[in-house]
């Protein structure tokens, strides 16, 4: 949805997978599961604990997804209006909160977030402030290789993770009581 309207900005990674796109090719689809590959192999060198089957199946589905969608050409279109606005604030919060809750479901972490909680983990720095600087930096060099960054880039950056983080922990606490209760 939030390729669509893209003059609006992009999340850090869309910025990278767009950029990479423009001045390479392949398709961004095809540019977020490269990038996914290498970000699970990172993760592996600095935690298995969060690259499962999931992670791989995450890696192939979304990149794939991302370019069926695209192709298919039914998602929302920019109207340059106010609707462009609410369809971003959607997509973050559609991130966010879903990505909060797959990791937490333990059955493997999308690459972007196995690496983020591997550094968190290894570094002792919250998930929210970890995700920030690394998608800042993200950002930075996708806007560098000619990315679309805007103001919901920035928006995405500083709004996605604090959500992110809040509903991962939520949905933690939430399993472990839950398995707590069925234990009794």
């Amino acid at each position: 949805m939030t390729i669509n309207v893209q003059y609006l900005g992009l999340n850090p990674w869309d910025v990278l997978n767009v950029g990479l796109y423009d001045q390479i090719g392949l398709s961004i689809g095809s540019w977020n599961i490269i990038i996914g590959l290498i970000l699970v192999a990172v993760a592996l060198i600095l935690d298995r604990s969060y690259v499962k089957i999931g992670t791989l199946v995450n890696v192939i589905v979304i990149g794939s997804l991302v370019d069926l969608f695209l192709y298919l050409d039914f998602l929302p279109k920019a109207a340059h209006g106010i609707s462009d606005y609410f369809l971003m604030l959607v997509g973050i919060v559609i991130m966010a909160v879903g990505g909060g809750v797959y990791n937490a479901a333990s059955l493997g972490s999308g690459p972007r977030d196995g690496f983020i909680l591997s550094i968190s983990d290894k570094t002792g720095f919250s998930i929210g402030k970890v995700r920030i600087v690394l998608e800042s930096l993200v950002l930075i060099i996708g806007y560098f290789i000619g990315g679309p960054l805007f103001i919901f880039s920035i928006i995405f950056t500083f709004i996605l993770s604090p959500i992110f983080q809040f509903v991962y922990l939520r949905a933690i606490t939430m399993l472990n009581q839950l398995e707590k209760s069925m234990g009794s």
